[in-house]
């Protein structure tokens, strides 16, 4: 039985198919690496079919951010980066007078590792409600409305169907979907932020891959905010194995490796990271506020 390694993040991905062929670009993929507010920021771009092939994701754009000065606890970290990824955010979708967003927050909240899109929703200002009631007072706000979908084992219905039942009576802009991912680089658990023009497959992260939500199901933009929480178990014994210059035989995983692995203060970066994410979020959609507005805003 053969197994491959398995991540989510576009930028692991290309990694690994250039390191497959042996080479150091792909046709039908762009990639740019940069330093931005203090962190490493990497876009790769699937401009066609063949780029499409090599990396295993549709076209489109997928940026990536690793917040390791954040996780070091660096001075201003958390408003550099929630204004980097707000900055980024504001760069994938149009606005224009009467630009309205949906957020949806995809995942179980009682499982912690895929709790992140509905941890995310907590720290989102929601005002639409405010717009129709008092828009005299919410002038300088951009309607905001947010949905945590829930999974299907709970709630009966997919996560794409309800988030497009909602986006089909709200007709937003655009939907930003936040979702929890997986990645093949355990140090990267909740400590990278992948954003994607592309939309987004609910419940990928966690190997229960659902409807996808994009451009061709909804009909608007969607924008993925995906965090990888987790780490498949096949994927790590190959991938550390692999380091080491040792070979395994996958056929001999059996169930163990398809576990997914987690960090043991997992509950403690999914809050943090959720909430940066929620922050920026709220920076990239209202104009001219800054983190101590949303503090305020918030309490």
């Amino acid at each position: 039985m053969e197994r491959q390694i398995r991540t989510d993040l576009a930028v692991e991905a290309r990694k690994l198919s250039q390191d497959t062929q042996g080479v150091d670009a792909l046709p039908g993929v762009r990639a740019e690496e940069r330093s931005q507010r203090g962190f490493h920021v990497t876009t790769v771009e699937i401009l066609d079919g063949r780029g499409a092939e090599a990396i295993g994701k549709p076209c489109g754009r997928y940026i990536t951010v690793e917040l390791d000065g954040l996780m070091r606890r660096e001075e201003n970290a958390f408003s550099n980066a929630a204004s980097l990824l707000a900055e980024l955010l504001r760069g994938l979708v149009e606005f224009s007078a009467g630009s309205s967003f949906l957020i949806a927050g995809l995942g179980n909240r009682g499982i912690t590792p895929d709790a992140v899109g509905p941890e995310t929703v907590d720290h989102v200002l929601v005002t639409r409600h405010l717009k129709e009631k008092l828009p005299e007072d919410f002038a300088a706000f951009r309607p905001v409305s947010a949905v945590c979908s829930g999974v299907l084992g709970t709630t009966g219905m997919e996560s794409g169907d309800l988030v497009r039942a909602v986006a089909e009576q709200l007709r937003p802009s655009a939907v930003f979907a936040v979702d929890a991912l997986a990645s093949r680089e355990p140090g990267r658990l909740c400590r990278t932020v992948q954003i994607a023009d592309t939309g987004i497959v609910p419940g990928s992260g966690v190997g229960n891959a659902r409807k996808a939500l994009n451009r061709e199901t909804l009909g608007i933009p969607v924008i993925a905010i995906g965090v990888p929480t987790v780490v498949d178990a096949g994927t790590l014994a190959l991938d550390l194995a692999q380091r080491s210059g040792a070979e395994l035989d996958p056929s001999g995983f059996g169930d163990v490796g398809s576990m997914i692995v987690t960090p043991r203060d997992i509950d403690k970066n999914v809050r943090d990271i959720s909430k940066l994410i929620g922050y920026a979020i709220n920076l990239a959609l209202h104009d001219g506020l800054d983190i101590s507005d949303v503090d305020m805003l918030l309490s």
